[in-house]
C-alpha cells in the first residue's frame, strides 16, 4: 500500500476512531530491538556500514566526509 493509500485510509477512518486505533495497531512498523535497522546514521539516516566505535553513530560515507572536522587524522 502506498503512502497515498494510507492517507486515504486515515481520512476514511477518522469517522471511526475505534477502527482507526485497530488499524494503526496492526499496521505500524515493528519496534526494533536488535539488527541492522536499529541504528541509523546521525547525519544522513542510512542503516548500513555503521560505525559505532567511540560513540560516533555515523555511516562510513559521512565519517569520511567529516573525519577532519571531528578530529581524526589519516595516517598513510
Amino acid at each position: 500500500m502506498t503512502t497515498k493509500n494510507y492517507a486515504k485510509a486515515f481520512k476514511q477512518l477518522d469517522a471511526k476512531p475505534v477502527k482507526k486505533e485497530k488499524f494503526i495497531k496492526h499496521n505500524k512498523p515493528k519496534d526494533r530491538k536488535c539488527g541492522v535497522a536499529l541504528r541509523k546514521c546521525a547525519i544522513c539516516g542510512r542503516n548500513g556500514a555503521h560505525i559505532q566505535k567511540y560513540g560516533l553513530g555515523l555511516c562510513r560515507q559521512c565519517f569520511r566526509l567529516n573525519a577532519k572536522a571531528i578530529g581524526f587524522k589519516k595516517y598513510s
